[in-house]
């Protein structure tokens, strides 16, 4: 297939619209089911570099959630301990230990819950039946991955009534080294970036703290990767093989950390046995129950706890998540990492991050206030690593 006219472009007035290779070529990729549009196709071939990148970083296989041109996280494929499980509604899945792909799904898929509603999967090896399963489960718009089994493909096309987007595509696909982007009429050109994102890129430890562990190191790979193709500004936090909260577009540094820490804190508050157990209704889906436990942790629009209110979700009214008895519980987590696109230009994005239980931070370094910047991590006890390369995206 060497082109695919597609239905719209970014908006339904933006017409007419297509995907093709430059070069006239075919394109790298086969449409299974489905009609993608052309912002599917933006997140599908984002998240399929993200995936990529992971998994030939540290050999596991990996998953994104894709929202918007930019991931709600990545994970690898980590077995995912009972409560975590719960929180991201995968208790009841038979065999998900089983499955690496599954559980880096399920990682992935669960940190964020509401930005994933309706996502773009990607998939860094070929889609078995338990990750089939999963995907089938959840509100998304598709899925790009580099095979699919027999039988993963089949669940898959039940989703949306048969449109659900399946795409394929060819893992040793290698882009041109030049990238070509329009704007206004006007063509911008760049090499693509190949920049390789290891361990190497750790090892200008800069704090007086110089105690880097192999799952920080991992951690700290797979945060880095997620914001490669993560709109900037952006940070990101990881742990135990996850990206935990993205903080995605913001013009302010701060309010990217701000941003990243709060969904990490929620991710994190999501395991608290209060939220765990809160008594939902049965006839209560999953996507209102993020909604609900959003509100209940976020203390959001509608007081989820309020007569007159509560009876609409739970069984029993649930005795309240107060402020305090969060920060009591968010205060006892360490070895959380945090990584940025650019450098940290003042020390409140590192207060910020030691307040979600960051205890390592990458950042390209560079800025006029560093010696401020590694003062604040030295007083606070975090590792911190001047990688020296910048990871914007746009």
């Amino acid at each position: 297939m060497k082109e695919f006219e597609l239905k719209y472009g970014c908006n339904p007035n933006q017409k007419p619209a297509r995907i093709y290779m430059d070069n006239g070529e075919d394109l790298p990729l086969e449409i299974l089911n489905g009609r993608p549009g052309f912002i599917n196709f933006l997140d599908a071939l984002n998240s399929w570099q993200l995936v990529k990148e992971i998994k030939e970083a540290l050999g596991m296989p990996a998953a994104t959630s894709f929202k918007h041109v930019s991931p709600t996280s990545a994970a690898v494929g980590i077995p995912l301990p009972e409560k975590l499980k719960k929180a991201c509604f995968v208790d009841d899945v038979e065999g998900l230990d089983d499955s690496s792909l599954a559980c880096a799904y399920a990682r992935a898929r669960g940190t964020d819950r509401m930005c994933s509603f309706g996502d773009w999967v990607a998939l860094s090896d070929e889609c078995d039946a338990t990750t089939a399963k999963l995907i089938r489960r959840e509100v998304s718009d598709g899925v790009i991955a580099p095979g699919y089994s027999e039988e993963a493909l089949e669940i898959l096309k039940q989703k949306k009534n048969g449109n659900y987007n399946i795409v394929k595509i060819d893992p040793d696909f290698i882009p041109p080294e030049k990238e070509l982007k329009q704007v206004f009429g006007i063509t911008f050109e760049q090499g693509h970036n190949f920049f390789e994102i290891s361990e190497d890129l750790l090892k200008n430890v800069v704090t007086e703290n110089k105690n880097l562990p192999e799952e920080a190191i991992r951690d700290l790979i797979v945060a880095l990767i997620t914001l490669k193709y993560t709109q900037s500004n952006s940070v990101c936090f990881a742990y135990d093989g996850q990206a935990i909260g993205v903080g995605a577009g913001q013009q302010s540094r701060v309010h990217c950390t701000r941003l990243a820490g709060g969904k990490a804190d929620t991710w994190f508050l999501r395991q608290h046995d209060k939220v765990l157990n809160l008594p939902f209704k049965p006839e209560i889906k999953r996507p209102e129950r993020d909604n609900v436990i959003d509100a209940y942790i976020n203390k959001n629009e509608e007081d989820c706890c309020a007569d007159g209110i509560w009876e609409k979700y739970f069984t029993d009214k649930p005795e309240r998540f107060i402020e305090e008895e969060q920060r009591a519980y968010l205060d006892t987590l360490t070895g959380v990492t945090c990584a940025s696109d650019a450098f940290f230009p003042f020390y409140d994005n590192v207060q910020r991050a030691a307040a979600s239980g960051t205890s390592y931070i990458a950042q390209p370094g560079g800025s006029i206030r560093d010696d401020a910047v590694i003062e604040c991590c030295n007083e606070l006890g975090i590792v911190m690593v001047f990688t020296g390369m910048r990871l914007f995206h746009h």
